[in-house]
């Protein structure tokens, strides 16, 4: 029976497995983001979550306990700048962990272990895209033609009819004229065509 066996021994003595949970919170905490095996990502969530809610107080008590887990002041000193005000909002929960795969030598769980707070995959929302049919219906269309506003499409209608007023006149009269001498043009042909005939 494992009785009072909570802690996660992931094969190391407790020597070993308190410089390894160190060594990786410190490069969880150095770059965001490790990928270890799932073992090891469980056991170094435990780790690490009390810490992270140890640096939301910033006094000189909590950052003298945090490095004497951590024992690297580069790292004492990046958490509580740059981690502890991203994550003072949030109650707890501060890493993610996500499967990703086997790991192809020996077959290993492996998983990758995150601060949520700085991930910029997860945290964006990505935009609705439309599905669009392949008959190209009227929807699309309409869902890529720009909303104006009723002001706009007055003061549109506005200038549109303004500058067709003064070229429509002069527009349809050469339009006539030409279309004068084509239509004289088509009479002489057929009267030419009907005196051939005639002729013949």
């Amino acid at each position: 029976m494992r009785h009072n066996n909570k802690i996660l021994k992931v094969g190391k003595n407790a020597a070993h497995r308190s410089a390894m949970l160190s060594n990786m919170a410190c490069s969880l905490i150095e770059h965001k983001r490790i990928s270890t095996t799932l073992p090891k990502a469980r056991a170094l969530r435990r780790y690490v979550e009390p810490i992270l809610t140890k640096c939301k107080t910033d006094s000189t008590h909590s950052r003298r306990i945090v490095f004497s887990i951590l024992q690297n002041k580069e790292v004492v000193a990046e958490l509580f700048r740059d981690v502890a005000p991203k994550i003072a909002d949030r109650p707890g929960g501060y890493t993610r962990i996500i499967k990703i795969g086997s790991r192809k030598g020996d077959g290993a769980e492996m998983a990758m272990i995150e601060l949520v707070d700085f991930n910029e995959i997860y945290g964006k929302e990505e935009k609705k895209k439309t599905r669009r049919s392949r008959r190209g219906t009227g929807s699309t269309a309409e869902t890529a033609a720009p909303k104006v506003t009723p002001k706009a499409k007055i003061e549109e209608a506005v200038e549109v009819v303004e500058e067709e007023a003064p070229k429509a006149p002069k527009a349809e009269a050469p339009a006539a004229e030409a279309e004068a001498p084509k239509a004289e043009a088509k009479s002489d042909d057929k009267s030419a065509e009907e005196k051939k005939d005639s002729q013949e």
